[in-house]
């Protein structure tokens, strides 16, 4: 069984989310967001250490407030940077020497299902380089600066990329020392891809949100409370899985 380090950047502003509070460390539910997509990986056997980045102003808060999350759960807490793929990079000089893959995940995606991260991983150990991805369903537009509609655009082959993303160690590091300085990635994905490295999907859906905004948080709200229900139930055959 390969053995995976796992990233949680959560240094990001969250300029769209508003408030005072970073997106991370709002409550989901009563607990914070952060916490819950950690609880995501922690207790799996094929995980061998998982990083929390944070923003520098934050770290001392962090450290002190949730003192006993990181005891409890063997966190190790990294200072990030302004941008994300540079908190990614600062976390990657951790990673245990023991780790065979490094699995990215966004701190704001707390509605994974265990079944999508079992596929990426085993994809990932693969083919060296695997995403959890979401087809595009809806009628895609460009819009002008004006507001205006530009051109509607083929959705066939469009995928919305999300998290885990999930590498062979050796890649993502090639990768991310390989990457020009003036080259700014919106994910790590993107980082292997100019490599020349394939990356390939696994197909979920958009239960597998990502926190963007405060309305993302009722869905969100609703997501967890029918995983945590559907976890303490019995177990699902293909059927009723379909229909989660």
């Amino acid at each position: 069984m390969a053995k995976v380090a796992v990233i949680v950047p959560a240094a990001g502003a969250g300029k769209r989310f508003g408030g005072d509070v970073r997106k991370p460390f709002a409550l989901l539910d009563n607990r914070p967001i952060f916490i819950r997509s950690i609880e995501l990986f922690i207790n799996r056997d094929d995980v061998c250490q998982t990083i929390l980045t944070v923003a520098p102003d934050d770290y001392d808060v962090v450290r002190e407030k949730y003192v006993a999350n990181i005891m409890i759960m063997g966190l190790k807490l990294v200072k990030g940077g302004a941008e994300r793929f540079e908190s990614v990079k600062l976390a990657l000089e951790q990673v245990d020497a023991a780790a065979d893959l490094v699995c990215i995940h966004d701190a704001v995606r707390p509605c994974v299902l265990e079944g999508w991260i079992d596929k990426v991983f085993e994809e990932a150990q693969k083919s060296g380089a695997a995403i959890l991805a979401a087809p595009l369903t809806g009628t895609i537009k460009r819009v002008a600066g004006s507001g205006a509609v530009d051109a509607t655009v083929p959705r066939e082959g469009l995928y919305e990329a999300q998290t885990p993303q999930v590498f062979r160690k050796d890649v993502i590091l090639k990768a991310y020392a390989a990457m020009p300085k003036d080259f700014v990635p919106t994910d790590d994905a993107q980082v292997v891809e100019r490599t020349g490295h394939p990356v390939t999907i696994v197909t979920t859906d958009h239960r597998n949100i990502k926190i963007t905004t405060p309305g993302d948080m009722t869905l969100a709200a609703v997501l967890v409370k029918d995983m945590a229900r559907k976890a303490k139930g019995p177990a699902m055959g293909a059927f009723e899985e379909a229909q989660w």
